[in-house]
Order: C-alpha cells, then structure tokens, then sequence
C-alpha cells in the first residue's frame, strides 16, 4: 500500500484466528478478515481512522485449511504435503470507513502448484525460520520463491494481500490514489 503512495498505520487487532468448524477455507479467510475488521475497529477513537482494512490468508490443501505451523516439525510436514502438488491460496479482506459506509468484504483464490521438494531443500527452508509465521508454512515473496512452480491468479493474494482488487475497492467508494511520483 505504501508502495502505491498510501499512508499506512498498522493496528494490532488482537482477534484470535482459531479455526471454525463447518467453514470452508476461503469462508474461513472471510470470516478472519471481517473478525480482524470489527475488532481494529473496536480500537479505535470515533473520528480516528479514514480507510480501515483488515484481512487474512487461508492455504487450503484439498479443502483443509493450512495455518501457520507451531514449530519446525509442523512447518516441514505442510511443506512436504505440499509437495509436487497444486493447492489454492484464498486471501479475504474487509475495509471500513466508519461513519460513511458499510463494510466492503471481497476475497481472492489463487492456485499455486509447487516444485517436488527434497528433504534437504524443505529443511533448509524451514531452518531459515521463515515459515513459522505464513499460514501454510511458506512466503512466496521471500526464500519460498523457489519452492514454487507456477501460480494462476493474484501474486499479491499469495503474498496475503490483493493490492489490485483492494484499490478497485476504494475506487468503488470514491476514493483515488495518489498522484504518481516519477
């Protein structure tokens, strides 16, 4: 967003991403992103904020969704389940502008086929502790760029956020961009 020439404030939700039985991934990414949209806005001070958003990024292995892993073992195994094989990236996001209009929620898929990996490759990539914070064990736009094959969709869904349809979002609610620095 701050390479697009928005002022960017960064808010800590504190909304808890458990998992929710009965929702599907892409629902699930739904459900995180209008979660973290209503707790930041529980935050904040009437008349503080103009554009607020939110969002969430679900992996989704043949309808089973992928979080982030809680250690090394964890990362490894959903990096060698992903091995080889095609799997979809659904990021949801949900924008406010309190007091002006209702909440806008949109969401992404992505397929994304990954390399067949080796163990040394896989450990490699886990050892650099990149993983452990990406829901599905990796970050395309980091060292798990070359874990990845091909893609069909939105690169920036992948990376967690569609930059692209996020602006035709704001445009649909009267907001422009900056002018273009050269």
């Amino acid at each position: 967003m701050r390479s697009l020439g928005l002022a960017v404030e960064v808010v800590v939700s504190g909304y808890d991403e458990a998992d929710v039985d009965g929702l599907s991934p892409c629902e699930l990414a739904s459900r995180h992103a209008a979660g973290k949209l209503a707790a930041t806005l529980a935050l904040l001070a009437p008349g503080d904020a103009g554009v607020v958003v939110a969002a969430d990024t679900v992996v989704d292995r043949d309808g089973v969704p992928l979080g982030k892993p809680q250690g090394d073992a964890e990362a490894a195994a959903m990096l060698r389940s992903l091995s080889g094989r095609s799997h979809r990236v659904h990021t949801a996001f949900a924008l406010a502008v309190p007091g002006r209009a209702a909440p806008v929620q949109e969401r992404v898929t992505t397929l994304v086929r990954f390399y067949a990996l080796d163990e040394a490759e896989i450990a490699a990539y886990v050892a650099s502790g990149d993983p452990l914070d990406k829901a599905g064990a990796y970050g395309i736009q980091g060292g798990a760029a070359a874990l990845v094959e091909a893609i069909d969709g939105d690169f920036y869904a992948v990376m967690g956020f569609p930059l692209g349809r996020f602006i035709r979002a704001l445009r649909r609610l009267g907001f422009s961009l900056p002018p273009a620095k050269d």
